[in-house]
């Protein structure tokens, strides 16, 4: 199996390929604006050469004057100086700004007919499968919105989008070649890497939502607490998020993953056999905690992200998006758009859930507090590359899941095959 992957990704393929492309993102660009500047001195210069081919045409015009005049021209040199630096520099800046303004359109000229690298590559492409789990905010907006197509279509590239149950079914598609791009939970990538599928870590959201994964038990039921929750029957998505929550919410008081009864069922399977009280609780993740869909559902929270992780929610339990080695290999521009967009929809996704924030705090119906928190993060990128920290916090889990044995071997979250560090921000 590591054969097939050395095969489909060069060595060194997640710590070289992108930060090649950015070198040379760079390189472009350092070029780009070196000429620019050089082409800003030579307008300046022409311009120049015209004004002041005017003005000699203008004093030769006026050699009839008395010799009254031109000392009284003499006498204003000194004050006419500072106003001809004003105009050079005017002249400059105006030269700069032309030279933007048609770059700009040669740019635009160049994308439409097709001769970009990322044309290049949508055309070999032809077409892009995205996949995403129920509830997954930004790719929802992507896909709604249509960001992506609308960014793609002019290269006749096919956007199409497939949803699934889970993160590790949308892994799995992906190493089967069923689709080319995803998001989901960190958790699910173990489970993945220890199975030998095929994918690539190539980003990861900046923020995971403090009430976005709970542990519900029924309304009626006696347990309180977490320490409740011995010898219960629980159900769960094994080898999803929501088990590493569990691990992680049993040992904070105390308990061995042993000391309860694990039912495993995707969480669509899950609901009626909860409903049914069949289950003592049950650890899920949006769209089944408090959202519009959640209002449905029986239970009540008896703990969620945040009560178990606090500030770490987002280092301990990640979304991340993945793709397969061909599209960061050989589709590097391609991919980057693709990142592009996904956080473009996530920038709006926080605008409008501070919107709503807003509104709530002003009818004090919440807490101004998270309205200043939300004010913080809608400043800030929606998804951010995968750096050695988040990936440190994604191998404490590897090892505990390889601890209880739930896992066959330990595996390295930071194996570049798996996981793409980079410094690139896809930024426009």
């Amino acid at each position: 199996m590591i054969s097939r992957l050395i095969d489909r990704l060069p060595r060194g393929t997640g710590q070289n390929i992108l930060p090649s492309l950015s070198f040379a993102i760079r390189r472009s660009l350092t070029s780009r604006f070196a000429g620019l500047f050089c082409i800003g001195i030579v307008s300046v210069l022409v311009l120049s050469l015209a004004f002041d081919s005017h003005a000699v045409a203008a004093s030769a015009s006026g050699n009839v004057l008395s010799p009254l005049v031109s000392q009284v021209n003499q006498a204003k040199l000194p004050r006419e100086s500072p106003m001809r630096l004003l105009e050079t520099v005017g002249l400059f800046v105006g030269g700069i700004i032309f030279c933007v303004v048609l770059d700009r359109w040669f740019s635009k000229r160049s994308a439409q007919s097709g001769n970009t690298p990322l044309a290049e590559q949508a055309r070999r492409l032809k077409q892009l499968k995205i996949g995403y789990p129920e509830g997954m905010t930004n790719l929802e907006v992507l896909r709604a919105q249509g960001l992506l197509e609308s960014r793609l279509r002019p290269f006749g590239l096919i956007v199409t989008w497939t949803s699934f149950l889970s993160a590790s079914a949308l892994i799995e598609a992906l190493s089967n070649g069923t689709i080319d791009f995803c998001g989901g939970g960190g958790t699910a990538s173990i489970f993945s890497q220890a199975a030998d599928h095929v994918f690539v870590r190539v980003a990861k959201e900046k923020y995971t939502a403090p009430k976005g994964q709970a542990i519900l038990v029924p309304e009626d039921s006696p347990i309180q607490t977490l320490a409740d929750l011995k010898g219960k029957k629980i159900v769960f998505d094994k080898g999803s998020s929501a088990h590493y929550i569990l691990v992680r919410a049993l040992a904070k008081v105390g308990l061995e993953f042993s000391d309860i009864e694990p039912i495993y069922l995707t969480q669509p399977q899950a609901l009626p056999l909860f409903r049914q009280g069949e289950a003592d609780a049950w650890v899920i993740w949006v769209p089944y905690t408090a959202t519009q869909a959640r209002s449905a559902y029986p239970g009540r929270s008896i703990a969620d992200l945040e009560s178990i992780f606090g500030d770490k929610a987002s280092l301990e339990v990640p979304t991340y998006y993945y793709a397969i080695p061909e599209l960061v290999r050989d589709y590097p521009d391609l991919l980057k758009v693709i990142l592009e967009e996904v956080n473009e929809a996530g920038a709006w996704a926080k605008k409008q859930e501070l919107e709503a924030a807003v509104r709530l705090a002003e009818h004090h119906e919440i807490d101004p507090s998270i309205v200043e928190i939300l004010q913080q993060r809608s400043a800030e990128r929606a998804i951010i590359p995968i750096d050695d920290q988040s990936l440190t916090a994604l191998q404490h889990q590897a090892n505990i899941f390889r601890d209880l044995e739930l896992i066959p071997e330990r595996v390295n979250v930071k194996d570049g095959t798996y996981s793409l560090q980079t410094k690139q921000n896809w930024t426009y």
